[in-house]
């Protein structure tokens, strides 16, 4: 009897795992999946108290419509706008980062993106260094 029981359990564990297994090796064939042309760009010097805008442009190189859900700024500095409707396979979006230059000095600031992608969230990047107004 404790032979029967010990058997049943060892099929039914090994039935168990290749169940698991054959459920991780089936890829997610209709997935989008978003390409930026860069994650970084460097302003340079900028001059304080003028805003600084970078376009980041991105391809869904997926086989599913793109969703940006949300694209959050670092800190109130930064201002992010994005592709709001469903990117088709192939097709263009954007990220739009304006960056304010109150403060003088260098900086780096990050917006993050968050898609319905299989790569989900892609983090951007801008930098440069506010030069101080110059009192007339």
């Amino acid at each position: 009897m404790k032979k029967l029981i010990l058997t049943t359990m060892i099929a039914l564990g090994a039935m168990f795992i290749s169940d698991v297994k054959a459920q991780d090796v089936q890829p997610d064939a209709k997935q989008a999946e978003v390409k930026f042309g860069k994650e970084t760009h460097d302003f340079g010097s900028i001059p304080q108290g003028v805003p600084a805008t970078y376009e980041f442009t991105f391809t869904n190189t997926g086989k599913a419509p793109l969703i940006i859900t949300n694209a959050a700024a670092s800190c109130g500095c930064t201002t992010p706008e994005w592709t709001k409707e469903p990117i088709k396979p192939g097709k263009t979006g954007y990220v739009k980062a304006t960056y304010n230059a109150a403060s003088p000095g260098p900086f780096t600031k990050s917006v993050t993106v968050v898609s319905n992608a299989k790569n989900s969230t892609v983090i951007l990047y801008l930098k440069g260094d506010v030069k101080p107004a110059e009192n007339k």
